[in-house]
């Protein structure tokens, strides 16, 4: 992922052109947003959708916007994930989380207003675009991706699915909504962004669907094997919360398996698609084989 540090850094070297400060709380609340905004991450979900676009003969400036709002999407469901009536974590990205440094109901707000500059920016960039069908058919992936039929539906679901009678079929409708449905959003609006045809877009949303099981499968089984200092969060937090996890389910061995079944299938769909695919192929290495 080194070789796209560039695109990383353009990426986030965008961001704070979008945050004004015209009062003293203007400041308070950009201060916030900015800090877990700004905290790092792999940025996933903004670089997926700005290749995607790229893939199919779009352009960086078609997609920023977009790629800005998913991850003040992304950002604002972390910080209200950390809150101490949801998962109650203290670190995320190696910093203290956002409600440690700014108070509860800060943080809360700080997700709010993420989660409204999101839409802000998307919408600002599809008024000013010739071509505005494509702009509201990317907006309205992701809108779909993360409201209640979306990512809010997979939280919902994590915190009331958990008992001991939990299957792979419950964790895995949990995990392609909380995590899946941004990833598959971002590759997806990205594809539509970029003039991708219906029947690409068909095949972008099986990989797509994919790529999010895969992160969170590995996702689940870092929290086990990872170290706090290479993944910036604390280990081993879904037993603290009671939470079901694949390896738990599945054991280790097993859930190594279903990372290789899910990684394959990715790139067999990513192949099938004619387009650039390097980039692609090289994210799933990731995905797999990460350790942060």
């Amino acid at each position: 992922m080194n070789k796209y540090q560039d695109r990383i850094d353009r990426f986030e070297g965008s961001l704070d052109c979008y945050f004004e400060s015209r009062s003293n709380a203007q400041s308070m609340i950009n201060e916030a947003m900015l800090y877990s905004l700004k905290a790092g991450g792999k940025r996933i979900r903004p670089l997926l959708l700005l290749e995607m676009c790229e893939a199919f003969g779009g352009n960086f400036d078609d997609a920023i916007d977009f790629a800005a709002g998913i991850e003040m999407i992304h950002t604002y469901s972390l910080i209200h994930d950390d809150l101490p009536c949801m998962d109650d974590d203290d670190l995320r990205r190696g910093k203290p989380t956002n409600h440690v440094v700014f108070g509860y109901d800060m943080a809360v707000l700080a997700g709010d207003g993420l989660l409204n500059k999101a839409f802000e920016i998307m919408l600002e960039n599809v008024l000013k675009s010739e071509n505005r069908d494509t702009g509201l058919r990317a907006m309205r992936e992701i809108s779909k991706a993360s409201g209640a039929e979306g990512m809010i539906l997979g939280q919902v679901a994590d915190i009331k699915y958990q008992s001991d009678e939990m299957d792979v079929k419950t964790l895995d409708f949990i995990n392609k909504h909380k995590t899946g449905k941004l990833i598959k959003a971002a590759m997806v609006s990205g594809a539509t962004l970029g003039g991708a045809s219906q029947s690409q877009l068909e095949i972008v949303e099986r990989v797509a669907e994919d790529m999010g099981l895969l992160f969170q499968v590995v996702d689940d089984l870092l929290d086990i094997i990872g170290s706090v200092e290479k993944l910036g969060k604390r280990t081993q937090m879904d037993i603290k919360n009671d939470k079901m996890t694949y390896p738990m389910l599945l054991g280790l061995d097993e859930t190594q398996h279903r990372i290789r079944k899910l990684e394959h299938q990715i790139v067999t769909g990513i192949k099938s698609l004619d387009i650039k695919s390097e980039f692609l192929l090289e994210t799933v290495r990731f995905l797999a084989n990460r350790d942060y």
